[in-house]
């Protein structure tokens, strides 16, 4: 939010700085982000003077030049060589002396430099009104008044003057500071004076002639409609004064008429519309809900289809405006406008911003709307508006102000205890401050017993509604630094359930990057052709987009999107992971689970003239699963190949009987959905059922063993159909004791073997921790692998 200075400066009188101000708005809550210098004129006419010329004579050299003697208001004269026809002896002119920045309203800005015009010194530089950036005029200099004194300032006789924008970063919760206004009561709060309203008791109704009904069919949605009509306006360019105070502010002046209900919206923080009253079929005005599909063109032209929630302003034939968002094309002002329907009026905050978020539009209006304007303030608004439009576009007031405002909105009425602020604020302030303070915030005070006030909240501070709030509306004008900080801090001591969570996934994340993965984090919003199942899928009432419409049901297409976005971008060596959830809609209950997401893809290392790069295969994926099961010592799981909806081929490891995790190829027709070339392979690791299996781990440490270890090999004629994980586990439960690890290290297929059998070399390591093993030792172990193996899956030695 933008709030200018010397705006600010016509509700609340003070002689504080734009700096100083800065940081008391800061104090107060309201948190300046930025201060920037905004000139009405580029450059304000900085280091310029008024200058007199004294002589004027041709310049020896040049037939189209002159040499000047110029007085500025110093001891000597300066000589200036002049090319203007119209110079003179005796001329009040503008000088910019050696030295200054010149900012013309064409080109790039200067710096003007003592120099020498054909052998003639030139000290400085007589301007023209285009070269200062005053007036576009280049046919000669500028020649003032015979009254301007020379050596004056430039920017003191043009009256220039700087003006500071304010960028506040506004919280939701201050709906009330959205304007000057509120910027000033809060000021006024914090130095305990007064703050200063525009009058508008001058406004007199002309004459009624043609008065606009109006009609509310939702009071619940429109609580309070107040309007007028003005007749014989002339719609044109504001005046200057107008144009600059919405410039400063960052709004681009448009007419008198939207420049006025844009003025009152940033000064008073109550959004008006103007309509072109000539456009209103029927003379009636009717605040409505909108029909189901109903077409509706806004301002920017976009035709839209109303939904049956949106609250519309229409006459009797067609929807004229979104109530408190939009406008209408039909009806807005225009250069043939000659009589306007003044409207303001106090919507429903959640119907604003329902139909701001259904219609993806964001507005000035709505921002306000949406977080809760103050009912109070719409007549004064109206009447203000409609006093600065008669001003500037002429025109008389032609109808009664019409108010309808049903129900009224009561103030927030509670009790306080003055112990409980002290108490909470931990500073023992006096009774009378506190109160003071909340008097100061045009909080009312209606009874006091026993240290508990009674206080009466008026409706514009719509954040105020509890004791705490008020509290914390006294703290933050009393001060924050002004409260100390205790030396001794106490604190109580909560117990962590076993396994930390944070410090397993901070332990899970090293691990990853160490083995150069990249951490990514995605957006939980999705869209539909993404999800797993429609029927549980957990839908987004207002989406901010078709691509943004339910929750997601897995963490595949976040990665796929990520890793579509690098290759756009020639980045095709991707290893992520992410740690997110999902969601889903179950027997009417929604179920949220925490994932682990890995994918990989392109290949292992970037391209070297002196090795060939190798792509990523499904073992690379299965290499990084299988290093986080051993960080966590998890063991007892079960393995089975996998094919769903996403992978081409993969496996599952199962903790009883759900999938702790599953990884493999992503299908092809699931990458075209993506846009995502080449292979990628994808692991999901259930990370609830993760942490709730490593919870009942304990992982031991022992001394590393002092007697050396010993390989074996086997070469084993086995049935195609046979796996390396059911001759890990019956080489476990043979030998327990001394077999340290089994590993395949060669496996081959071919014409050469019996149909439907295949070869696996597989090493053994073992190891007695008390003593060497003896070869007799060592051959009973591979004696007894061989027969079970021979037993469970009638495999064949193979001897060379």
């Amino acid at each position: 939010m933008k709030i200018s200075y010397n705006w600010l400066k016509q509700f609340i009188s003070t002689e504080k700085t734009p700096q100083e101000l800065s940081l008391i708005l800061t104090d107060i809550g309201l948190e300046v982000e930025s201060l920037e210098v905004v000139q009405g004129i580029p450059g304000g006419l900085e280091g310029l003077v008024i200058g007199e010329v004294k002589s004027c004579l041709q310049h020896p050299n040049a037939d189209r030049l002159r040499v000047t003697k110029v007085d500025v208001g110093q001891q000597d004269l300066l000589q200036i060589v002049c090319g203007a026809p119209n110079v003179a002896t005796g001329q009040k002119v503008v000088v910019a002396p050696v030295g200054t920045t010149l900012y013309p309203l064409s080109g790039d800005a200067f710096k003007i430099n003592k120099s020498k015009i054909r052998g003639e010194v030139s000290e400085g530089m007589i301007c023209a009104e285009d070269e200062i950036g005053l007036g576009p005029s280049h046919d000669g200099i500028m020649v003032l008044n015979a009254d301007a004194a020379a050596g004056l300032l430039a920017k003191d006789y043009f009256q220039i003057k700087d003006d500071y924008c304010f960028e506040i970063g506004l919280t939701p919760n201050r709906a009330d500071a959205a304007s000057h206004l509120g910027v000033a009561r809060d000021l006024a709060a914090y130095f305990r004076t007064n703050y200063t309203l525009p009058t508008v008791g001058s406004l007199k109704i002309d004459h009624v002639k043609s008065p606009v009904a109006v009609t509310i069919k939702n009071p619940q949605a429109c609580k309070r409609y107040t309007s007028l009509t003005i007749s014989g306006i002339e719609v044109k360019p504001s005046p200057e004064w107008l144009a600059e105070k919405l410039k400063v502010i960052g709004i681009r002046p448009i007419n008198n008429i939207v420049d006025v209900t844009n003025y009152v919206l940033h000064e008073l923080g109550q959004p008006l519309h103007a309509f072109d009253a000539d456009e209103i079929q029927g003379g009636q005005i009717i605040v409505r809900n909108a029909n189901e599909g109903e077409v509706f063109i806004t301002l920017d032209e976009v035709e839209r289809k109303l939904s049956s929630e949106d609250l519309v302003i229409g006459d009797r034939e067609k929807p004229l405006c979104l109530a408190g968002v939009f406008g209408g094309i039909s009806s807005g002002v225009t250069a043939k406008t000659k009589r306007v329907f003044l409207e303001s009026a106090y919507f429903n905050a959640v119907s604003v911003r329902k139909t701001s978020k259904r219609h993806g539009l964001k507005t000035d209006a709505s921002f306000r709307f949406e977080r809760g304007t103050d009912p109070n303030i719409t007549v004064y608004a109206l009447e203000r508006a409609a006093l600065l439009i008669q001003e500037i576009a002429g025109g008389a007031i032609s109808s009664e102000i019409s108010d309808i405002y049903p129900t009224v909105v009561e103030p927030f009425i509670f009790d306080v205890s003055l112990d409980r602020v002290r108490k909470l604020i931990g500073k023992d302030i006096a009774n009378e401050e506190i109160k003071e303070i909340i008097k100061s915030l045009e909080i009312a005070i209606l009874d006091e017993k026993s240290a508990v006030i009674s206080v009466s909240v008026p409706p514009y501070k719509v954040d105020v509604t509890r004791e705490v709030d008020i509290i914390e509306e006294v703290l933050r004008i009393y001060g924050y630094n002004r409260i100390e900080m205790k030396q001794q801090i106490k604190a109580s001591l909560t117990t962590v359930s076993k396994p930390d969570k944070e410090l397993v996934q901070h332990t899970v994340s090293d691990l990853l990057v160490a083995n150069a993965y990249y951490e990514i984090m995605s957006n939980s919003l999705t869209k539909m052709a993404y999800t797993d199942d429609e029927s549980t899928v957990v839908r987004i009432l207002n989406p901010l987009s078709g691509d943004l419409d339910v929750m997601r049901q897995n963490m595949l297409f976040s990665s796929l999107e990520a890793i579509a976005y690098n290759q756009k971008r020639r980045n095709a060596n991707l290893k992520f992971f992410e740690f997110g959830k999902t969601y889903h809609l179950i027997d009417g209950q929604y179920v949220e689970k925490e994932s682990l997401s890995l994918t990989i893809t392109g290949a292992l290392e970037e391209q070297q003239w002196n090795q060939q790069t190798e792509n990523i295969t499904f073992y690379d994926i299965k290499s990084a699963v299988d290093a986080l099961l051993k960080r966590f010592n998890i063991t007892n799981y079960q393995t089975d190949e996998t094919k769903g909806n996403y992978l081409e081929y993969g496996l599952q490891y199962l903790k009883g009987q759900k999938p702790l995790v599953n990884f493999g190829k992503v299908s092809s027709d699931v990458l075209k959905k993506v846009d995502v070339s080449g292979e990628v392979y994808f692991a999901d690791v259930d990370w609830d059922l993760w942490i709730k299996t490593i919870r009942k781990n304990k992982i031991t440490y022992r001394e590393v063993s002092r007697f050396p270890s010993v390989r074996r090999d086997l070469s084993l004629l086995i049935g195609s159909d046979v796996d390396f994980g059911h001759l890990k586990r019956i080489a476990e439960k043979t030998e327990r004791k001394l077999l340290r690890s089994i590993q395949v290290f060669d496996v081959y297929t071919g014409n050469k073997l019996p149909s439907g059998k295949k070869s696996y070399a597989l090493s053994f390591e073992l190891q007695d921790e008390q003593k060497t093993l003896t070869d007799k030792q060592i051959d009973s172990v591979m004696q007894k692998l061989i027969l079970n193996f021979e037993k469970e899956v009638g495999a064949e030695v193979r001897k060379a």
